[in-house]
């Protein structure tokens, strides 16, 4: 069995779920320590004016909170509202933006206490709109006690793996290969090609490794065969529809 694992992200970009598809069963870590200024509750949107972070705001604790700790912050208590109308106008004008856009805006509606408890809702809408249905399993549930490479192999004896999926990225230069070996665990190395697909505003140039949202709203139906099968012929736009008449109250 294959195992991935990774911590939670505010709506991941393309690798993230491209990973989720590669394996048997995915672990989010929730159990690690929170890292600001990562993507545990931000992420990249393209705007007409360039590239844009959108953020949700959360509390500060111990510097060695966990994510499942990590509560979100309501010192500025219209951060939904205006979450949600930056969506609505960076977006509002792609040719799928209706089929998606009123659970997103029920999920910016709703009042959410804990950041793990946003991203997992937000994590589970897009698995189920691309089309994946590979199980996963909160970190936090294993009650895994070690660290670094020691807790890649705690997760996958606890899940029953014999092969963990691990990112190209900086896994590399961190994961002891060695030390799975030798317990009997195969390292297999994420083998991941960002696609290109229609976005809105094309005198920016094509942007990668944004929200997954990019693709959902611009390619709809298709963004699964564009995430998996990029070598396909790429998706055309249909019209564009009409954004949401009213915004977030």
């Amino acid at each position: 069995m294959i195992v991935a694992a990774h911590q939670p992200c505010f709506v991941p970009w393309l690798g993230y779920f491209h990973k989720i598809a590669g394996c048997d069963r995915f672990v989010v870590l929730d159990n690690v320590q929170y890292e600001k200024q990562n993507y545990q509750n931000r992420n990249r949107f393209k705007l007409v004016n360039g590239i844009r972070w959108l953020t949700v705001p959360v509390g500060h604790q111990s510097s060695e909170e966990a994510i499942a700790d990590k509560r979100i912050s309501y010192e500025i208590d219209d951060w939904r509202r205006r979450l949600w109308l930056t969506i609505e106008q960076a977006y509002g004008k792609s040719p799928h933006f209706r089929r998606y856009a009123p659970a997103l805006r029920g999920v910016c509606e709703r009042r959410w206490e804990r950041l793990v408890e946003l991203d997992l809702h937000l994590l589970d809408l897009c698995l189920e709109w691309l089309d994946i249905h590979t199980p996963r399993v909160l970190g936090s549930s294993l009650q895994l006690t070690q660290k670094k490479s020691a807790l890649i192999v705690e997760l996958c004896q606890k899940t029953g793996a014999t092969t963990y999926l691990a990112g190209a990225g900086g896994s590399r230069s961190y994961l002891d290969v060695g030390l799975l070996a030798s317990h009997g665990i195969d390292v297999s190395w994420q083998d991941f090609t960002h696609p290109q697909y229609p976005q809105l505003h094309p005198a920016l140039g094509f942007q990668s490794h944004l929200s997954v949202l990019d693709l959902l709203f611009n390619c709809g139906p298709e963004s699964r065969d564009v995430l998996l099968h990029p070598s396909q012929k790429r998706p055309s736009w249909t019209t564009p529809t009409a954004p949401l008449a009213e915004p977030i109250p």
